[in-house]
């Protein structure tokens, strides 16, 4: 979509900075009708899911055309030139709200028009005929409506369409033959394509019917042609095997008996159970094979063939020759000729699924008046296609009203999320813990995805697993900490988090992207590093001389008749050079460390006065100052976009959370203004004084020191 006036003035835009980039200002209908001007790089968003957000639903799905769960930009610059092409004030998408007045319908066109009729309809039918305006409650029902309408405009009739019984049998009849297609109401119906697929077929099935009454050669037994030759194919492969075996005979009599098989042959068939299905026999001959020997058609048959060859006699044999017991190779040959008109006439049978519904009911239903009449339905429900429509049109710019102007300061830019109008689409609520309130969080669906690249956001993330009602209801959200530090942040704890809806949820931290929060936090870190592991030492040597204690202890103690412990040998004898060597290397780390503390010592004295205190705070620089340089660093490179990207969004641009905004995000907990507060603990902790008493004694002895050594008193 580039920016192209295509005739139009080219618009004036507004834009307003935050987030460290130009964000455009979309205040009025103008605005939204030109946003197929404005040059797509300038939008902050290209994408956003149409699931997971804090956003209707229904209006998602309007606007996701193509129904592929996101919404990008061309869907919304569609949206907001459908809606305000039935608008008479484009200003109306910015208003808002849930009613819109039926005046405000722009009705110059066709699709106005029925837009309009289809509001008035909806209101009559919910006894409002009067109403000036409609709501987004009042379509609520809208498809409940299309529901109940008899002829709902999708082209499709059901049994149901019709009260003629005769009507609604033809229509069975069509959907059992060549399918059907759902209705809106969700009944089973028949379209057009499938009435004409059904009387098509039926009436190719009819000609070809007629073609054979109409031809003697072919229906030479009357309506006993199709049942003579059903009975004349089934045997017709077995007879001609037959007779050949017999001419096989004639040509060597010495065929006869292996061709009518031999003895083993029967001996294979001896211990089995027969009966005249048996697949054995059926691949016996119809008879016993002999020269020029007719075939039997009473006795003498293969059993597994004698139903076969009693339906050829009755039906085909008998009515062409008379009742006879045999059949001649001649006669067959003669009845195979009857039979060859027919063979070619039935190749020439047209596929098609009616020929179940059998020749009485297609004849019935092609005799009738029923493709008109189906037809007809069928036309009148196409008819009420454009109003059907529009009563679902009516909604979706009811919703569009409502919620394109939000939608578009959420997408096109983040005005919500950075001016602090209102909560943007992908905040799902705020997280309590720690004593803060985290505002920025989004929903997750897989921590693990978007963990791998929320990293990238530089910002501080918890993920927390939250749970309402028992557990009925769960969710994960990603919550982001922006103020405050990350000394009481670990897995496990737990807090409350409330979604938009004002629901609690328990939650539960599960992950944590641990990222700089502040720069106080850095500026700390060093001395709580040197803190926590002397802190870490001491516990470890206190623990280890517990440890040596006890054992001492338990070795000590003599346990009832236990012996005594046997004499311990002599102590050896003092080794001087040994010792020797052990002093002199205390001696020399104790020198080195004296060394250098007086070297540290000697600097800062030979300071003067007044240097002192920039001294200590270069010192303390010199701990600080990286760590708080990296925490600076990474503070400014904070982003939203990697962490919207993890859940689907495509952000444009480099929609950074700087210090004083990510403070703006995580709320600290502090007593409100004017509050009273008391500072009578009754269960602190009793006070010893003796600490301040020393302190302020050494504070007097290395003041009066360092007078002594500046010679200020002789001075």
């Amino acid at each position: 979509m580039s920016a192209s006036g295509t005739g139009t003035r080219k618009h004036e835009w507004r834009f307003f900075r935050a987030g460290g980039f130009d964000q455009v200002r979309i205040d009025t209908g103008a605005d939204l009708l030109a946003l197929a001007q404005l040059d797509q790089k300038l939008w902050v968003a290209l994408s956003c899911p149409a699931r997971g957000i804090e956003f209707d639903a229904q209006t998602l799905a309007l606007i996701d055309g193509d129904n592929d769960g996101h919404i990008r930009a061309s869907e919304i610059v569609a949206a907001v030139q459908w809606a305000a092409a039935l608008l008479k004030d484009a200003d109306l998408l910015v208003r808002g709200g849930d009613t819109l007045p039926l005046s405000a319908i722009n009705d110059a066109g066709e699709e106005g028009r029925c837009l309009l009729a289809a509001a008035r309809r909806i209101l009559s039918s919910l006894g409002k005929p009067q109403a000036d305006a409609i709501s987004v409650a009042d379509t609520a029902d809208s498809e409940k409506l299309v529901l109940e309408m008899r002829f709902n405009g999708d082209g499709v009739i059901t049994p149901k369409t019709t009260g003629d019984a005769a009507l609604q049998a033809v229509i069975a009849d069509i959907m059992a033959c060549c399918g059907a297609l759902p209705d809106r109401s969700g009944e089973n119906g028949v379209s057009g394509e499938i009435v004409e697929q059904f009387f098509t077929g039926a009436q190719a099935y009819a000609d070809w019917l007629r073609k054979a009454e109409a031809d003697s050669a072919i229906w030479f037994l009357g309506a006993d042609t199709l049942a003579a030759a059903e009975a004349y194919r089934a045997v017709k492969a077995k007879v001609d095997d037959y007779f050949t075996r017999c001419r096989t005979a004639a040509y060597d009599p010495r065929a006869a008996e292996p061709l009518s098989r031999s003895v083993e042959d029967y001996q294979s068939l001896a211990a089995l159970e027969l009966n005249a299905g048996a697949a054995g026999l059926a691949a016996f001959p119809l008879a016993v094979v002999a020269t020029s020997k007719p075939l039997p058609l009473r006795d003498g048959v293969n059993p597994a063939w004698m139903s076969g060859i009693q339906m050829l006699r009755e039906k085909a044999v008998a009515p062409l020759f008379g009742d006879r017991p045999t059949l001649t190779a001649e006669e067959w040959e003669k009845l195979a000729g009857k039979f060859a008109a027919l063979e070619s006439w039935l190749a020439e049978k047209p596929a098609t699924s009616v020929e179940k519904l059998g020749t009485e009911r297609i004849r019935a239903v092609l005799g009738g008046n029923y493709r008109a009449a189906i037809g007809d339905l069928i036309a009148r429900d196409k008819a009420l296609e454009a109003e059907v429509e529009a009563i679902a049109a009516v909604g979706k710019l009811l919703r569009y009203c409502r919620d394109l102007y939000v939608l578009a300061n959420n997408f096109v830019s983040f005005r919500n999320f950075y001016t602090g109008s209102g909560k943007a689409v992908f905040q799902v609520g705020t997280l309590y813990l720690d004593g803060r309130s985290c505002e920025l969080c989004v929903r997750v669906e897989d921590v693990s995805k978007h963990a791998a690249l929320a990293n990238l956001s530089r910002v501080c993330l918890a993920y927390c697993e939250c749970a309402r009602l028992g557990g009925k209801e769960k969710m994960v959200i990603a919550a982001a900490f922006t103020a405050g530090d990350s000394d009481q942040l670990v897995v496990g704890r737990n807090g409350v988090f409330y979604d938009r809806k004002g629901q609690d949820w328990d939650a539960t931290i599960v992950r944590i992207l641990e990222h700089p929060i502040s720069i106080r936090q850095a500026f700390w870190a060093p001395y709580k590093r040197v803190g926590k592991m002397i802190g870490e030492q001491i516990q470890k040597l206190a623990a280890a001389r517990s440890q040596a204690a006890e054992a001492k202890l338990v070795k000590s103690v003599v346990e009832p008749g236990q012996k005594p412990e046997a004499p311990k040998p002599a102590p050896a004898p003092f080794d001087m050079g040994k010792f020797a060597g052990i002093f002199a290397a205390i001696g020399l780390a104790v020198g080195a460390l004296g060394t250098a503390v007086a070297s540290v010592l000697t600097g800062l004295l030979g300071l003067k006065w007044w240097q002192l205190p920039f001294a200590l705070l270069g010192l303390l620089l010199v701990v600080s100052g990286p760590a708080m340089l990296i925490a600076w660093f990474k503070l400014k490179q904070r982003n939203l976009g990697p962490i919207l990207d993890a859940n689907g969004w495509a952000v444009n641009a480099r929609a950074r959370i700087n210090i004083p905004f990510g403070t703006a995000l995580t709320g600290v907990a502090k007593l409100p203004e004017g509050a009273d507060r008391s500072m009578a603990d009754p269960f602190a902790e009793k006070k010893h004084y003796w600490p301040v008493y020393t302190a302020l004694a050494l504070l007097v002895c290395g003041a009066a020191w360092v007078l002594w050594y500046f010679g200020i008193p002789g001075k």
